[in-house]
């Protein structure tokens, strides 16, 4: 039995650090295994021009912990008044790594997402001619459409034409959550992809329901039937490299997701690496962990894999239940299952 486990040291595709005493409390959760992530742009006010950028980057790389390697890589939340010049110059300076795009009201602080698809056409179409990849929160935010149903519908209305119009466009879709997402990327020959959560390869919709309302567990998309979270460990440890890590970990504190009318997201970041290696090892896919998790995203930003590595040991991991920040406690995912691999 396999007793340490060494790859490239991971990166997290999809991640929440917000700003101020909550970006300084998670962000070193963060640093101590993944060496870049792409940072998710969803502030208020949001992170929508290349300025915005450069100052929320300033403000990461000023809260790392003493010697920390780390590097942010920037995305800028599309508009519907997002300027295509402003967004090719952000990518020469090798600010930004990605746009992100929110169908308003989607998901938290998603307001100043876009409603009409076609006002964002010539913004699509300058990331296509540079190579700048689109993130993409997959869901439809229509009244008469079910919850569970919205990442399919955004596939098939949103999703779709957008890609028949900008065929040389790089899309991301990010945390998908059903086997639709998973046969629609492996339809793909070029020029898509997709992350898939820590959480959503744990949990599905019974264990936020069940036995009475789970609100750590509550994310958007929300997990789906079981079915579906079985589609997503196949991918994940299938080492087909058109899926990869975005932890998608979004910290809330306690009193935010406790209201009436609760935050979406999953703080995951402390304890990921442990989860993933227990998912993998179940499957029988130890060796595609280092594919998902440190080889896949780089090949696909056309970055390098990182040069350093990270050791996982055959023993229980030890993280706390939350972590205290200057706003309030935050809850850690709890996982559910028994962990054995400490990072």
């Amino acid at each position: 039995m396999t007793q340490t486990l060494t790859i490239r040291r991971p990166d997290d595709w999809h991640l929440h650090l917000r700003d101020g005493d909550m970006l300084r409390a998670v962000l070193p959760h963060t640093t101590a295994h993944f060496a870049r992530a792409i940072i998710m742009p969803n502030l208020v006010p949001p992170v929508v021009t290349g300025d915005d950028a450069r100052a929320y980057r300033d403000r990461i790389v000023a809260a790392l912990p003493k010697g920390a390697e780390f590097t942010p890589l920037m995305t800028l939340y599309l508009t519907e008044n997002t300027d295509p010049k402003d967004v090719a110059a952000a990518h020469a300076e090798g600010l930004v790594h990605a746009v992100k795009l929110y169908p308003a009201g989607a998901t938290t602080n998603s307001a100043s997402g876009v409603a009409d698809f076609d006002k964002v056409a010539p913004v699509l179409e300058k990331m296509a001619e540079i190579g700048l990849p689109l993130c993409t929160h997959g869901e439809v935010t229509d009244a008469d459409v079910d919850i569970f149903d919205r990442e399919a519908v955004f596939i098939d209305r949103v999703l779709d034409p957008i890609r028949r119009g900008h065929p040389d466009l790089k899309v991301v879709m990010e945390h998908i959550t059903t086997a639709n997402a998973v046969d629609y990327v492996r339809s793909a020959d070029t020029n898509l992809a997709a992350t898939i959560t820590t959480h959503h390869l744990v949990i599905n919709r019974n264990h936020i329901l069940v036995g009475g309302i789970k609100p750590h567990y509550y994310c958007l998309p929300v997990a789906k039937r079981e079915e579906h979270r079985l589609a997503l460990r196949a991918a994940a440890t299938s080492g087909d490299a058109r899926f990869f890590l975005g932890t998608d970990s979004a910290p809330h504190t306690d009193a935010n997701k406790l209201l009436p009318c609760g935050c979406a997201g999953c703080f995951t970041a402390p304890n990921t690496m442990s989860i993933l290696a227990e998912v993998f090892e179940q499957d029988g896919a130890l060796d595609q962990l280092e594919a998902f998790a440190s080889l896949n995203g780089p090949r696909y930003y056309g970055l390098p894999a990182n040069e350093d590595t990270l050791t996982l040991v055959r023993e229980a991991p030890e993280f706390p239940s939350h972590i205290d920040t200057p706003d309030g406690p935050v809850t850690v995912f709890d996982p559910i299952i028994p962990l054995n691999w400490t990072a």
